[in-house]
């Protein structure tokens, strides 16, 4: 009986050593048990919750007081510093699989630094964003003082519905609280969808058209253009692609035209990635994507070239 006790004793050490062992190992070496938190916004739906620095699988991953994806920011703004303010989606944010200093913003910051002797590049964005959200964002936070408003706008955006708050704290891509343990994590956001496939996520929830959503669309456009003017901040809108709006062959996304000629009238610059990409060679531009809508570092940076150059 005793050498039975002993021997459940020592099994049930080994256990609790492994498990600690595996704890220790999954927050060290993957940054498990310490995700980017989301937070509930009536006005942007919802943000990423503001002063967060964290690693995730190597990667720095850091947010600042107004929930940007950017260093902490002076306000107001100190009188040398040229300030670019950059509203967007999860492609502008580049989430987890980018590293915080290879954004669209924080590569377009170094490059701008070459020749500006204080610059900042801001990354005002979440995941799933629409051109809605990132009016909710300006109309909490203003524009910062900003020298120029840069929106980057994708061909989903156009006709997507401004999202809400629903997702946060359900959805394990959007928690609001860290879980106990890195294992649970682990388990729940990883592996058990990988086991047990759940449905595709549901759509953002409209009752809109495709054509209605996209004049509702514009008139938060409209708004934000508004918005920035009364301050004197020049608009510009960088236009980003999906994967098949350019491969295998570019065709033209639904409602390009017509948003191009919206830019037109409200005096709004166009950085169309979608026409610069399409004039490259196929193999060139499979390596800027890493799924359908999403970026490489190699994407960003070819982006930046372009936010760079007079193209348009």
């Amino acid at each position: 009986m005793r050498k039975r006790r002993k021997r459940f004793k020592l099994f049930l050490g080994g256990v609790v050593i492994g498990a600690i062992a595996i704890e220790l190992f999954l927050r060290l070496a993957f940054g498990l048990g310490t995700p980017v938190l989301s937070q509930a916004d009536p006005l942007t739906g919802y943000r990423f919750q503001p002063n967060q620095h964290v690693v995730r699988f190597g990667r720095t991953i850091a947010y600042n007081q107004y929930s940007q994806r950017s260093n902490a920011i002076a306000t107001p703004k100190p009188a040398p510093t040229f300030r670019i303010l950059m509203t967007g989606d999860s492609v502008l944010n580049g989430g987890t699989p980018i590293a915080q200093n290879e954004t669209i913003t924080a590569l377009f910051q170094a490059e701008l630094a070459k020749t500006k002797k204080s610059v900042e590049v801001l990354n005002a964005s979440a995941g799933s964003w629409g051109i809605g959200n990132a009016l909710g964002y300006l109309r909490e936070f203003g524009l910062f003082d900003s020298n120029a408003l840069i929106l980057q706008i994708g061909t989903h955006d156009l006709v997507q519905p401004t999202s809400t708050s629903d997702r946060v704290g359900i959805d394990p891509n959007y928690p609001n609280h860290r879980p106990l343990l890195a294992l649970q994590e682990l388990f729940a956001r990883y592996l058990l969808p990988r086991i047990f496939p759940a449905p595709p996520p549901k759509e953002i929830p409209t009752t809109a058209t495709p054509e209605t959503q996209f004049r509702q669309n514009m008139q938060s456009l409209r708004a934000i253009a508004t918005l920035a003017r009364q301050q004197n901040i020049p608009v510009s809108v960088l236009y980003t692609p999906n994967w098949t709006d350019i491969l295998p062959q570019p065709s033209e996304p639904p409602f390009k035209a017509e948003f191009l000629k919206i830019l037109t009238e409200l005096n709004i610059r166009a950085y169309d990635s979608q026409a610069a990409w399409s004039k490259l060679p196929p193999a060139t531009v499979k390596t800027y994507f890493r799924d359908s809508v999403h970026l490489t570092v190699l994407g960003n940076r070819a982006l930046v070239k372009l936010l760079s150059s007079d193209e348009r």
